[in-house]
């Protein structure tokens, strides 16, 4: 199984999949490990990055999955998937891939991001990600006011 953690920049992908992967003694990757340079320096920047320059970010994790689906391995994975498309592009037709959307309302991780040091994404990308997320209709719903120890508990709960 794999699950993907998504939301905005500061809803806790990182912190959960750290705490998720540690306790079930899977993989971790985290999607942000893995945007181009270029991609980096936009975001460093306040630049919002187009779906262009996502794709390619898109396709390295893609191929991650893709690895770990044929080594029969697990793995927990952070990555924004802010969009449909990007989800299904992601999952694409492997019933293994599971989504857990951490949701969390938009001053709740203001607050979080204004407080994130040596993070590269600039805290004013974080509004312009709230633009851009389209909700998921078929993914577990968290929502990021618990403490992570629940999130990770209800998470395992409801997957395994």
């Amino acid at each position: 199984m794999i699950i993907i953690l998504m939301g905005v920049s500061g809803s806790g992908k990182t912190t959960i999949g750290h705490l998720l992967a540690d306790n079930l003694g899977w993989t971790f990757y985290d999607g942000d490990d893995y945007h181009p340079s270029s991609n980096v320096e936009n975001l460093k920047k306040g630049i919002a990055l187009t779906d262009t320059e996502r794709w390619p970010w898109l396709a390295t994790l893609r191929k991650i999955i893709e690895n770990t689906i044929t080594k029969k391995e697990h793995a927990i994975i952070a990555c924004s998937a802010l969009k449909q498309s990007y989800r299904e592009y992601l999952a694409g037709n492997c019933e293994s891939v599971r989504f857990v959307y951490l949701k969390g309302d938009y001053d709740l991780i203001r607050q979080r991001v204004n407080k994130r040091k040596g993070h590269f994404i600039d805290a004013n990308l974080l509004l312009s990600q709230f633009e851009t997320l389209e909700e998921p209709r078929d993914a577990f719903i968290i929502d990021v006011s618990h403490s992570p120890e629940s999130i990770v508990y209800r998470i395992k709960e409801a997957f395994l």
